[in-house]
């Protein structure tokens, strides 16, 4: 254990205040212990009480017993309202409340006691449900949150070094009973698969880390070089072998649907990997839960599959539009760009409306003879097809389109050293 404190001494470092997972049992016990015993931090107890046990209660009080003797700060919840899938709900519940105390006490560390045998049997059962290479690393030792890290130092030792440890130091903890049952997945891989695997070779949950470890690296190179902020970068996606295309499309897919990545079939990562590799530079295909894979040009993302909201505005002083522009009329500027347009109210039908692009749009385009179809404008200056639908078109009275706001201005838009009493800015 004397690997893990030090390990401990060199990643945290001296007065942080740090979130300990604490349930009771040996492990998060023996995990506090260590904490305390290096009095080097500000610890945060964290318990939860799942309610599912009538043990739980006691369970709750050893803990804050011993935090209030060792002056600890202990916070405490308590789940209900399960769903059917209690583990599920119970976990969602747990990691929420552990996020909430985080931020409340604006610590750096939330610190599980997950260890060695809990990895090996978590890729056991991932192996046996059937799954993508990803999920074979089971759980890292540290996770980066947005604020925080989740870190799970007693991931190098067992449990029987960690029982061990707590007979050693003569630490009170609690034992779940239920972990003896065979009702549950996890319990019966403890029972009856780890005990063979670790007769042949003791240190089998190194074995279990180090390729854990590997495939990390492997999913961190494509979070580099490929994929980036839920962005596949389609170019350098082109370029890698169907191992890698796979794999990119999978992270995106797990970094979006998370805990729901379930629902994600082997004919989902097939469509969009079709999608990618297709010449037309816009395409989209629907996915679960109301989502929509984009292709747009030199990227590809996930977004979720709205439906067009149609809208039509009149221009009365400012306008704030549905992509989160602004359009505003204003008294003078010497701009001559696409983001104004300055007009004469005598040659249009008053009022001026701000309105979505409609099937069959077409624009007299300024210095140009005769109309262009709006929906060739769009493919001509590469517009992605997700912002197209509520791409504002200014128009009179009498549906007369006068501009497309930052690309296309018509012929009714006049120099400064013509007539006109109008001027709309695009911000």
């Amino acid at each position: 254990m004397n690997d893990v404190i030090q390990k401990i001494k060199k990643e945290i470092k001296k007065g942080e205040t740090i979130v300990v997972a604490t349930s009771g049992g040996p492990d998060s016990m023996c995990l506090l212990n260590i904490l305390m015993e290096l009095k080097k931090y500000n610890i945060v107890c964290a318990h939860v009480n799942h309610k599912l046990r009538k043990e739980s209660e006691a369970e709750a009080k050893m803990v804050k017993d011993l935090c209030i003797s060792n002056n600890i700060t202990y916070e405490y919840y308590e789940i209900e309202g399960y769903k059917s899938n209690i583990e599920g709900y119970a976990r969602e519940k747990r990691y929420s409340f552990f996020e909430k105390i985080v931020k409340k006490h604006k610590a750096k560390y939330l610190l599980t006691a997950h260890h060695g045998d809990d990895l090996i049997e978590t890729i056991i059962m991932r192996l046996i449900k059937g799954t993508n290479i990803s999920e074979l690393k089971g759980f890292s030792e540290k996770t980066y949150k947005n604020n925080y890290i989740v870190y799970r130092p007693l991931i190098t030792v067992t449990k029987e070094e960690i029982l061990n440890y707590c007979k050693q130091k003569k630490i009170k903890y609690a034992v779940d009973k239920t972990n003896e049952e065979d009702t549950y997945t996890r319990n019966r891989i403890r029972k009856y698969i780890l005990p063979p695997l670790k007769k042949e070779n003791k240190n089998i949950h190194k074995n279990f880390l180090k390729m854990s470890n590997s495939i990390e690296e492997y999913e961190n190179f494509i979070d580099k070089n490929i994929l980036k902020a839920k962005t596949i970068n389609v170019n350098k996606f082109k370029k890698q072998e169907d191992l890698i295309k796979e794999k990119t499309i999978y992270n995106l897919l797990k970094k979006e649907y998370k805990e729901n990545i379930k629902l994600i079939k082997e004919k989902h990562i097939k469509e969009i990997k079709k999608i990618i590799e297709n010449k037309k530079p816009n395409l989209q295909v629907n996915l679960p839960k109301e989502k929509v894979f984009v292709k747009e040009y030199e990227k590809a993302f996930i977004k979720d599959n709205e439906d067009l909201k149609e809208y039509d505005f009149v221009l009365k002083k400012e306008i704030k539009l549905p992509n989160n522009h602004i359009l505003k009329l204003i008294d003078d500027t010497d701009e001559t760009s696409n983001n104004v347009l300055k007009i004469n109210s005598k040659d249009i039908q008053m009022p001026i409306h701000v309105r979505n692009r409609r099937n069959g749009d077409k624009i007299n385009v300024k210095n140009l003879k005769g109309t262009k179809k709006i929906k060739d404008i769009f493919i001509d200056e590469k517009v992605p097809i997700s912002e197209r639908k509520n791409y504002p078109v200014v128009t009179d009275n009498n549906e007369k389109i006068l501009w497309l706001p930052g690309i296309k201005k018509s012929h009714f838009d006049v120099s400064k050293t013509k007539n006109y009493d109008i001027i709309v800015k695009y911000f």
